[in-house]
């Protein structure tokens, strides 16, 4: 059965970026007769805004977007997390490292090789850890090899990327690779600049013996100033009040027909419908529409 999801940060409120990923990922779901899960991945408490979680789903409602389960929250998902490194660290498919980002800058620098996923590790870390201090773990290198819907086929070499932090709290590639095999996710449709998470999100799936689902990543949207439309770039928050103005805006994105009605359900029903013909055709490029 197809079971896809959008899975956000509580790192602020939607923007129009963040629901033209939940649309196309809620389009792709019922245009293939399946279930769309909706994941608030709160695993980063640094990050979070006090209420951003809440908002999101009201958010989601207001525009028709339902979900078919409950609401899966990662902050209540570590002992599966700590389950997960255990087995890694067992299969010696991760390592504790001690380097900062500076180290392993520097290190990447002095070897006059742009790639450190070619590189060994830097001598210092390979050398047995005082377990007192403060230590990450990160994974292995390894090959990588799949076809995305949207993209071209993608293969390379991965790795040495954070599978848990120094400050103990549970990197987001490891996250989403266990909670996406515990509620059977088969299909991953998210936007192009996270493209470059899947060959990490691959690799564990292979040394945790789960199944991958199948990726495919649709381009993104950007501003006026070349930017990705995101919190981080300060994109406006989604109006709940225009909920119909909101939908005729992603019909637009994407190059659909409008249809003449103010109905939530008929929008979405159309949109799902004119996806089946439009997702063959998705541009690969990495860009959807530029803001005026």
């Amino acid at each position: 059965m197809y079971i896809g999801r959008f899975a956000p940060s509580p790192t602020g409120p939607l923007h129009m970026g963040s629901l033209l990923a939940a649309a196309i990922s809620y389009f792709d779901a019922k245009a293939n007769n399946g279930k769309w899960l909706v994941r608030i991945e709160d695993i980063d408490p640094p990050r979070e805004q006090p209420g951003a979680a809440h908002s999101i789903l009201k958010t989601l409602e207001s525009h028709h977007l339902l979900w078919d389960d409950t609401v899966l929250y990662q902050s209540t998902r570590t002992e599966a997390y700590q389950a997960a490194v255990d087995q890694l660290l067992q299969s010696d498919c991760i390592y504790p490292c001690q380097c900062s980002r500076k180290q392993l800058a520097e290190f990447k620098e002095q070897s006059n090789k742009p790639d450190l996923n070619h590189l060994p590790h830097p001598e210092h870390c390979i050398q047995p850890l005082d377990k007192s201090q403060p230590y990450a773990l990160r994974a292995r290198p390894s090959r990588f090899s799949y076809q995305d819907l949207f993209q071209d086929h993608q293969t390379g070499l991965d790795g040495h990327f954070i599978v848990k932090r120094r400050d103990q709290l549970f990197a987001y590639q490891l996250a989403v690779v266990v909670d996406d095999h515990e509620q059977d996710i088969s299909h991953v449709i998210r936007g192009y600049d996270l493209l470059d998470s899947t060959p990490k999100q691959l690799i564990l799936y292979d040394a945790l013996g789960y199944t991958a689902p199948t990726f495919g990543h649709f381009p993104v949207i950007i501003g006026s100033d070349g930017q990705k439309l995101s919190k981080q770039n300060l994109a406006p928050a989604i109006d709940s009040e225009q909920t119909v103005e909101n939908w005729k805006q992603i019909f637009q994105y994407l190059g659909f027909n409008i249809p003449d009605t103010h109905d939530l359900a008929e929008l979405i029903n159309d949109g799902c419908a004119q996806w089946k013909t439009a997702r063959p055709n998705v541009l690969s490029a990495q860009q959807l529409l530029k803001l005026d």
